[in-house]
Formats: C-alpha cells, sequence, structure tokens
C-alpha cells in the first residue's frame, strides 16, 4: 500500500506529505476507506490514471523504487498505485479495496470461520492501523484494516 490505507476525509495532502486530521473524523467501521492497484509497471498505470481520469500524484519512497498516492485535482488523496514489489510481492493486478474493522483479531477470526481465506500475515501500518489481506468464499480478495485506537 502507497501510504497504508487511508481515508480521503481523514488526510490532508500537503507539499510536504501527508498529514492525520482530527479524532473527530475517525474511519467509519464497514466503510472502505482506500483503493490500491499493484501491477509490474506501476509508472505506466500513474499515467494512464493522471491523462484519463485527471488525477494528480506524489512519489512515496519504497527504498529503492516508488510507488504513487493518487489525488483528485483538489489535492483529495483517492488510492494508490503500487509496484508488485517488496509487501505488495504476489498481489493480484486488480482494485483492492481496504474496509475498516473495529477488532482486525476478531473479523479474521471470522472471516475464517465463514470459508474466508487469509493472504499473508497480518501487518503493523504505522500510524495507519494493522491490515491483512483476505479472500472471500467466492474467492474475491480485500484488505481488512483496523485503525488505530
Amino acid at each position: 500500500a502507497v501510504y497504508g490505507p487511508l481515508l480521503p476525509r481523514t488526510v490532508e495532502v500537503r507539499a510536504a506529505g501527508v498529514r492525520v486530521m482530527s479524532d473527530k473524523q475517525k474511519p467509519e467501521i464497514g466503510a472502505v476507506g482506500w483503493f490500491d492497484l499493484t501491477v509490474d509497471d506501476a509508472e505506466t498505470v500513474r499515467d494512464f490514471y493522471e491523462q484519463v481520469v485527471g488525477w494528480t500524484w506524489q512519489g512515496h519512497d519504497m527504498g529503492d523504487y516508488e510507488d504513487y498516492m493518487m489525488s483528485t485535482p483538489g489535492g483529495r488523496g483517492v488510492a494508490g498505485v503500487c509496484h508488485a514489489r517488496g509487501p505488495n510481492v504476489g498481489l493480484p493486478p486488480h482494485w483492492m479495496l481496504y474496509v475498516n474493522v473495529a477488532d482486525l483479531d476478531e473479523s479474521l477470526a471470522r472471516c475464517k470461520a465463514m470459508g474466508g481465506e487469509q493472504l499473508g500475515e497480518v501487518r503493523e501500518m504505522g500510524a495507519y492501523g494493522r491490515v491483512v489481506y483476505v479472500k472471500d468464499p467466492a474467492g474475491a480478495a480485500l484488505a481488512l484494516i483496523q485503525p488505530p485506537a
């Protein structure tokens, strides 16, 4: 994920980066909070969305490469375009949605009990909370994210 899953209404994009806003605007549990697209050639896909839908982009240093946060022309972050490297190795090339949950461990246990499947390990995302990728019983992948308390 580019900056970890972010809710567009809970972040403000500035030239210096991303700043989390007030506690009054906590992520809504059960809401889709972010979208990432993981692909082999993130630059080509980044440029596609810049030209086709008018998104602007901001690079996010991933060490030896950059992923990209895509924003509306007004500066509201709406999605990430990521390379299929590092923490994103093995993710399928489709729009991954991140759903906010109150208790990641409980939601993951319920996912498995209901016929879902865990994809990889639970990851700590620092100021963005904890995330895990799962498949539902039909095989559709999504991310569950528990925002920080």
